[in-house]
């Protein structure tokens, strides 16, 4: 990814599976900052997990049931959660939906 770029376009970001029924395209990023769009089907899981980025996921249409930190959260459309580093965290898509993750800094791990 150029760097020097300052519009990043949807289309031209590959999805990638990131989980049976979730797809995943990383948009604009920098080694700070990065944000990625998610698809989920209804049913489709995030595993429990934790690393040591700081993240916010917005909600952009669907609804999610988030487990944080052991805590449940039910979130929809406008709703946003944050996870500190190395928090343990997932969610079950209870209706089909997209969100979008913003994680400083960026995920290497989602580039390779």
């Amino acid at each position: 990814m150029d760097k020097t770029i300052n519009a990043y376009y949807n289309a031209d970001s590959p999805a990638t599976a990131a989980g049976e029924g979730v797809t995943r395209k990383v948009l604009a990023h920098s080694e700070n900052l990065m944000v990625c769009e998610l698809h989920y089907e209804k049913g489709a899981i995030g595993a429990l997990h934790s690393h040591p980025h700081e993240q916010i996921t917005y909600i952009v249409s669907g609804r999610f049931e988030f487990t944080i930190d052991g805590r449940k959260f039910i979130v929809g459309p406008g709703d946003t959660t944050y996870k500190q580093p190395n928090v343990v965290h997932g969610c079950v898509c209870l209706e089909e939906g997209v969100m979008v993750d913003v994680f400083t800094p960026e995920r290497k791990d989602f580039l390779a």
